[in-house]
């Protein structure tokens, strides 16, 4: 029992997913925190930390960027502490999330898909010029601030080595801001060192294409930028995954597996599916799923064919000048 929903961020549970593989392969549905991502931990960790340090005040208000579970979460988190909140997304958000974000009475301002971060006309460009022109306003600035991962380090890192109860061998994670892999990595690798730390990234990322990015439709995946929050020298591998592989395997995973879960999620599983040969009998693979399916629904990732998806979203694909 908790007394708020805060306090029930944490603690998800492990499910072993069968693959074709000896190996013991988990995925800890994190989809299950009170804001239905793995970003609540980040979320709150931020907040909560600029409060102590007396960057965020009462009355302030909190405006970020983000692709929308980020979003969700700050604005769940905003609503139980009393802050005005203000996101800022791209067109490429589903609008699940979207109406998520306003169901907890935040405000939207939405840029154009497919720009570099330092684009002005970026979601986060316009979340940093809102933050300038709002007078008593925060910004937990997730992409580049190192409190993201000290978050999972503090957090997901210790609760999955206390579930394996240390035997975990490899750890699977997408890789977009790097707080994911790089705190909760960080810390197992201090655990046992042995511990390979693998990241999953989009084939058309601007680090998988070597600074030439191409157009792609995961959410919640995708190195491309430089930030301080992804720490290199705890990841082992990069695993990259193409749109259609993920999203066939959202369908695996709905239809022969019983989960229900997002895109960057079928992303890493696509990405363990990749990297199974090289897992040894005795491994034991925790890969994160870090929301669900049911904040996707209206893009048909489940009920059509993937590249049919794809064809859909590039032909319904345009620009907003904020």
């Amino acid at each position: 029992m908790h007394s708020h929903p805060l306090l029930a961020i944490g603690n998800t549970p492990l499910v072993r997913i069968s693959f074709d593989s000896p190996a013991t392969i988990y995925a800890k549905l994190e989809y299950l925190n009170p804001g239905g991502s793995v970003k609540d931990r980040s979320a709150l960790y931020m907040i909560e930390q600029a409060e102590k340090e007396g960057k965020l005040k009462p009355g302030y208000t909190i405006i970020d960027a983000s692709s929308g579970n980020h979003g969700i979460s700050v604005a769940m988190i905003g609503a139980m502490k009393g802050y005005p909140v203000i996101i800022s997304v791209s067109e490429k958000i589903s609008t699940e999330k979207l109406q998520a974000i306003r169901a907890y009475g935040a405000a939207v301002v939405m840029g154009p898909a497919g720009c570099p971060i330092e684009d002005p006309r970026s979601y986060h460009s316009i979340a940093r010029r809102l933050h300038e022109k709002t007078p008593n306003s925060y910004m937990p600035d997730q992409y580049f601030n190192v409190e993201n991962a000290h978050a999972h380090y503090f957090s997901l890192g210790p609760e999955i080595w206390k579930q394996t109860q240390g035997t975990i061998t490899h750890f699977f994670a997408g890789a977009g801001t790097g707080g994911t892999l790089s705190g909760a990595g960080k810390y197992l690798k201090e655990q046992n060192p042995a511990i390979k730390v693998i990241g999953i990234d989009s084939v058309n990322s601007f680090r998988a294409t070597r600074g030439n990015p191409r157009p792609y439709y995961i959410e919640g995946i995708g190195i491309d930028f430089t930030s301080p929050v992804m720490n290199y020298d705890v990841i082992d591998d990069i695993i990259t995954v193409t749109d259609a592989d993920s999203f066939a395997m959202l369908k695996n995973l709905a239809h022969k597996k019983g989960i229900l879960a997002g895109p960057s999620s079928g992303a890493v599983a696509c990405g363990v599916q990749q990297y199974l040969n090289l897992l040894p009998a005795h491994a034991v693979a925790i890969m994160i799923f870090g929301d669900s399916g049911r904040a996707y629904l209206t893009k048909n990732f489940y009920e059509k064919d993937a590249e049919l998806v794809l064809v859909q979203h590039k032909a319904s694909e345009h620009t907003m000048v904020i």
